[in-house]
């Protein structure tokens, strides 16, 4: 497997991508409440990137994908499309997917949102996997394997009782939206890629608070889980350095955790 090394002048280009995606997620919390529909959402982030950023929504037209975010809410796992009949409802959890395109470089993060007030269950299952995301995230650094950073997320979701999603997983990332290497959630330790500075790739996670089978809707890109129990998922596009890693996607939000290790 081959994977790109970015140069000083790449980084600096994925560092300003990484950013633009960063604030335009910000920027959407506010407009996360019941009622609003999901493409209204995309049309508000939509116009966000193309007039006040002046960049590239990455999904439009990606492989068909007819929008320029994913919206995935409750049990759908990834890749959920913008409509004008979904309507948020008070309860809801739901994942915004972002990537953004600056001068030919991409940066790809994700996150999770409540609609109003939550079950119990539903906020545990977000916080659970962020964690997972930032304990892959603490891994980096040239030397870790891959298999190290899937098999620290695993372990995390098991021991709190849920289950990995095996069909879709991180990538590599930069002038191409996805490239190798494959960054899978789960795994075994001292397998796999070895990480090396200058790398960028995505750690991704998705979560399911039953099992990890997933099936795709007849649209072709609506990802959902097969026993229809939520699902959430977390994600950062990561620079690895020459000691550890820089989060190219960092939110203020991200504070309690370093953004470059």
């Amino acid at each position: 497997m081959t994977h790109s090394i970015q140069t000083p002048e790449d980084i600096e280009g994925m560092r300003i991508a990484g950013r633009l995606a960063a604030d335009c997620l910000v920027m959407v919390g506010e407009h996360i409440k019941p009622g609003i529909t999901t493409a209204e959402l995309d049309r508000i982030c939509h116009n966000f990137i193309v007039n006040i950023q002046d960049a590239i929504p990455a999904p439009l037209n990606y492989r068909g994908f007819p929008k320029s975010i994913c919206t995935s809410i409750n049990h759908v796992v990834c890749h959920g499309i913008p409509n004008e009949n979904k309507e948020l409802k008070r309860g809801d959890i739901i994942n915004i997917d972002i990537t953004v395109i600056k001068n030919r470089y991409h940066g790809d993060t994700s996150k999770m949102f409540s609609v109003g007030d939550v079950k119990p269950f539903a906020e545990r299952l977000i916080r659970i996997t962020q964690e997972c995301m930032y304990r892959g995230i603490e891994l980096v650094k040239p030397g870790t394997q891959l298999g190290d950073i899937g098999h620290a997320i695993q372990a995390h979701a098991e021991n709190n009782y849920y289950s990995v999603v095996e069909e879709f997983c991180g990538h590599g990332i930069g002038k191409v939206f996805h490239e190798d290497p494959q960054v899978l959630h789960y795994g075994r330790p001292a397998t796999g890629v070895q990480l090396t500075e200058g790398m960028t790739f995505t750690i991704e996670p998705m979560i399911n608070q039953g099992r990890r089978h997933t099936r795709i809707l007849s649209d072709g890109w609506t990802a959902v889980t097969k026993d229809r129990k939520l699902s959430a998922q977390w994600e950062h596009t990561i620079l690895v350095t020459s000691s550890g890693y820089e989060i190219l996607t960092y939110r203020p939000e991200d504070e309690s955790f370093p953004r470059i290790s």
